[in-house]
């Protein structure tokens, strides 16, 4: 879309979605998720006013095309791209965005944590049409030696810096609070947000409360004057299923909705983030749970993990929770690759987790009954059942693997028309048999009428 250009009405310079939606304002970027949802404008605009949608939209973001997340709206997925301090650069990362975008992640996120990073961020924001997220921490913390050297001053400068680049949303982890760190004490796995890390070590050091907590009004001030969504994180998230649902995590959970509300009073957008590993029976409970503690802010879930078994393949254990979350109202999924736990994701390990997470993420639209959701699997199921193989491969959510797996065995030209695969063969396709059965039955009726 061409973008327009939001001007501030007066209130402190706030050019938010948030303060033009309370204000009854329809901005273009309103319409255009609108288009994109099938759904009419003004209910957007009421539900970002009200906090429950967020648009992602930096006026700096100039190739961005604007979508929405939200529990009213389609189940959105998010990729993480980013360099780590020993490996990859600025080629393969926009590799990896172009391989998020192209197979459908609805966001990324710039993770990277070596290098030239504002550069890297720079070639990603300026590459990607879909909302861009950072974890500024990550930036503060190439700066020094040791978590303990961050300042404040030094957080709230990159925080700005990355918001007039930019970015559209940003993990801030100002809910870890200095008293909340012993109840992690008992946990298997401790503290394995990076960013709770290390704010965990820099206030036991300084004994004093997470400077992004302590200066929540000042953030928010950035926030307003380019329209950076506020991504509270969750720095207490557990970090495999034996610590889930623990006193520590809900504590912050708690806290996350008090700065969600402090955040709405200055016209804010706020998503929460949510916990990475979680006993699927557990999942409905914590969806509610966050509906409930943040008044209804999009929840934005790291897979959940529903066992801790599989490394190598995290992308299916938390796609299956992945989809319970969607499911029950989550609204953004953050997607796990392959190598979850064991190392950078390569592109071909950000497709693997993308498509997982598409699949997740549409499923649980399907269930939730969007409308629309199933037109996609009935137009497919049609194609199969009638053989019209190259509109199935079309209609596949990876067109390119469908039709490979199929020509591996039955690669002529000829078998794109023939009534079975190489599962089946020409003699036991049951698809095939119905068809035949009604036309016989066809026949027959025929005849009776006739007769």
């Amino acid at each position: 879309m061409t973008k327009a250009k939001r001007v501030s009405n007066g209130a402190g310079g706030c050019v938010t979605q948030m303060h033009y939606a309370k204000r009854g304002v329809v901005t273009p970027e309103v319409h255009y998720v609108a288009r994109r949802e099938n759904l009419d404008a003004e209910f957007i605009r009421g539900e970002v006013a009200e906090g429950r949608v967020v648009i992602p939209a930096n006026i700096n973001h100039a190739v961005l095309e604007p979508m929405g997340i939200g529990i009213a709206l389609k189940c959105k997925i998010n990729a993480n791209i980013g360099n780590s301090s020993v490996t990859s650069e600025i080629d393969e990362e926009l590799k990896k965005l172009d391989f998020s975008v192209s197979y459908g992640a609805d966001t990324v996120m710039d993770l990277s944590t070596g290098g030239d990073i504002p550069l890297i961020r720079k070639a990603i924001i300026e590459n990607s049409p879909v909302p861009v997220g950072t974890v500024p921490i990550y930036e503060a913390m190439s700066h020094v030696k040791n978590p303990e050297d961050l300042s404040p001053s030094n957080l709230l400068d990159i925080i700005e810096s990355q918001a007039e680049q930019g970015v559209d949303y940003m993990t801030i982890h100002a809910a870890i609070l200095r008293r909340f760190i012993p109840l992690t004490a008992k946990r298997l796995t401790g503290i394995v947000s990076r960013g709770g890390g290390i704010l965990g070590k820099w206030m036991i050091t300084h004994n004093k409360e997470n400077p992004l907590y302590t200066n929540w009004d000042k953030i928010l001030e950035i926030c307003r004057k380019y329209d950076v969504t506020l991504s509270i994180g969750d720095a207490l998230r557990p970090g495999c299923i034996a610590d889930a649902c623990d006193e520590a995590q809900f504590a912050e959970l708690k806290t996350q909705g008090e700065l969600t509300l402090r955040a709405w009073e200055k016209d804010v957008q706020v998503m929460i983030e949510g916990p990475g590993h979680v006993p699927f029976d557990k999942i409905e409970m914590n969806v509610q749970k966050e509906i409930e503690l943040c008044h209804g802010a999009p929840f934005y879930v790291l897979g959940p993990l529903v066992t801790d078994i599989a490394p190598g393949y995290d992308h299916i254990a938390s796609a299956i929770g992945a989809t319970m979350a969607g499911y029950m109202g989550a609204s953004l999924l953050c997607y796990i690759t392959p190598k979850e736990h064991l190392g950078l994701p390569d592109p071909e390990d950000v497709k693997q987790g993308v498509i997982a997470y598409k699949i997740a993420a549409h499923a649980a639209d399907v269930a939730r009954g969007r409308v629309g959701a199933q037109d996609r699997d009935n137009a497919l199921s049609k194609a199969r059942f009638e053989f019209e193989w190259d509109k199935q491969f079309e209609l596949s959510i990876d067109p390119q693997v469908a039709r490979q797996m199929h020509d591996e065995t039955l690669a002529d030209d000829y078998f794109k028309e023939a009534p079975f695969c190489s599962m089946c063969g020409p003699k036991f396709c049951p698809m095939k048999m119905t068809q035949d059965l009604r036309k016989i039955a066809t026949d027959i009726l025929e005849h009776e009428v006739t007769g």
